[in-house]
């Protein structure tokens, strides 16, 4: 039985490039950051205080792909097609929003009330899509996902 999700990734170009924008500007914290066997870095981020959920910040080259594999990767990604990469839950979407576009974030879709709560969304520098939200009570009273 699974129990729980404790890693997932997203193709980046450039690994400290990711680790500025993931770590300097979005605000997460690195949880591993080590070299094997030369050519591949494993890097993973999270979000301050969480333990059981990390972020891979795999690079789209070998070993972990072939080249032709990594190109076509770097291509896809670079034209956001691949699709929603990752969502993050904020206690204040606007407030959230605003710090994002103060460090130079692109913001992809503003702020925007929803049945669920307040989202937007920003782009990596790699074209990676990824949402915030702030969750609010359902019209029946029932929280939602992710509401204490």
């Amino acid at each position: 039985m699974i129990k729980s999700i404790n890693i997932s990734h997203i193709w980046v170009f450039d690994q400290d490039e990711a680790l500025d924008f993931y770590v300097g500007k979005l605000g997460l914290e690195v949880s591993a950051d080590m070299v094997f066997g030369g050519e591949m870095r494993w890097l993973t981020v999270r979000p301050k205080g969480v333990t059981d959920r990390d972020i891979l910040l795999e690079k789209a080259a070998p070993p972990s792909v072939d080249p032709e594999a990594a190109k076509q990767i770097r291509e896809l990604v670079s034209k956001g097609a691949s699709g929603f990469a990752v969502g993050f839950v904020t206690d204040d979407a606007h407030a959230m929003c605003e710090a994002l576009r103060a460090k130079g974030v692109e913001i992809t879709e503003e702020p925007t009330q929803q049945f669920y709560g307040i989202d937007f969304a920003v782009r990596d520098p790699f074209g990676n899509r990824i949402r915030f939200v702030q969750y609010t009570q359902a019209g029946d009273g029932v929280p939602n996902p992710g509401q204490p």
